[in-house]
């Protein structure tokens, strides 16, 4: 089966409501769509700019797709997958998620060459997971309102944006949404690098003495500083998770061997697709480090494919795959399917995807 083309085109959703965090704030969703053309069948892919996180935007990701894979990939046999996925890796450095939407694609020509599901041809471990819902970091009242609707909605885990004021604020913020929402609401934190180490290991000592419940953080401090983030996990008794420190195996290895996380975030725009995701959960697995399978604003083009992979591992445990809830028009048909906070995988071979509404394909 061979690779007969390699094309894409751009989509833009706006939001229900604008996601902050401490990085951005995103009112629309936009994301390059890939779809490749096969003997006997076509594979879809999806690549969000997340410029402050990845360094792509919308034309890097089209012009690396366009002008490096697409040559690159194009007349080659699916029966040769390993040479195709090494020289997804190697062909540029960076641009994590163009190679992710490319990878996507060759993993849904794949699994509908054999007639399964994706998450069945990676290990089928489960088809049905659970999903948090985000609360974007609002002032304190706002966030706790919107938690106490999310909750409403059947969401019994709620992830919660921190890290962009001081550090009072957050604690606010985080009690008012306590104090909303019932005590069997999961909460989790993400700072996206917000906190210093000092400031992180104050505010969880805080948030652990008033006993607010704190299931874990991601991220406290800055990417680079896995020294900080070390200083962090062994100060407090919360959980402690590794999201932009760990886009590699290799990034992943550094935090394992050092201890400086308790888990890790896995998403496929960091990790440039399946593939590399695969290999840092079979080391955080090997090392006895549970992952969280996350995600981008992305539409259920890209969710779908992270789904896929999280229900084919049993090391990913947490799943944060909301993202398409949070938009104001739904493009995508087919894939993963929502009921609440519960998420099916569909049975059709590959992704399951069969149509991305957008502009034409080039």
């Amino acid at each position: 089966m061979k690779i007969t083309g390699i094309h894409t085109y751009r989509i833009a959703v706006p939001l229900v409501k604008p996601f902050k965090t401490a990085l951005r704030t995103v009112r629309t969703a936009e994301a390059v769509i890939v779809k490749m053309s096969a003997e006997n069948a076509a594979g879809w892919g999806e690549a969000p700019p997340t410029a402050v996180i990845t360094g792509e935007t919308l034309d890097s990701i089209e012009s690396a797709i366009k002008e490096v894979f697409a040559p690159a990939l194009t007349g080659r046999s699916l029966l040769n997958a390993e040479a195709i996925f090494h020289d997804i890796g190697k062909l540029m450095s960076g641009n994590t998620s163009a190679k992710a939407a490319v990878d996507m694609a060759v993993y849904d020509c794949l699994s509908q060459m054999c007639g399964l599901p994706l998450y069945q041809f990676l290990g089928g471990y489960r088809r049905e997971m659970e999903t948090d819902f985000t609360v974007s970091v609002n002032d304190p009242d706002e966030m706790g309102e919107d938690a106490a609707g999310y909750e409403k909605a059947g969401f019994r885990t709620l992830k919660v944006k921190v890290g962009k004021d001081d550090i009072e604020t957050d604690l606010a913020r985080i009690r008012e949404i306590r104090r909303r929402t019932g005590p069997g609401v999961k909460i989790r934190l993400d700072a996206n690098q917000g906190w210093t180490p000092k400031q992180a290991i104050r505010a969880i000592k805080k948030m652990e003495d008033e006993g607010l419940e704190i299931e874990l953080v991601e991220q406290p401090v800055h990417k680079g500083d896995l020294a900080g983030l070390k200083r962090v996990t062994d100060a407090v008794d919360t959980l402690i998770m590794a999201d932009e420190s760990v886009f590699s195996p290799e990034e992943a290895f550094q935090v394992l061997k050092t201890r400086s996380a308790d888990l890790i975030n896995i998403k496929l725009m960091k990790a440039g697709g399946i593939k590399r995701a695969l290999q840092i959960n079979a080391i955080a697995e090997a090392c006895g480090v549970e992952c969280m399978a996350g995600s981008m604003i992305e539409t259920r083009l890209g969710i779908t494919a992270a789904a896929h992979f999280a229900a084919s591992q049993k090391n990913v445990t947490r799943f944060d795959f909301d993202a398409p809830l949070m938009l104001n028009e739904e493009i995508v048909e087919g894939g993963v399917s929502y009921a609440g906070s519960r998420i099916v995988i569909p049975d059709a071979p590959g992704l399951g995807i069969t149509d991305v509404k957008g502009e034409a394909i080039r």
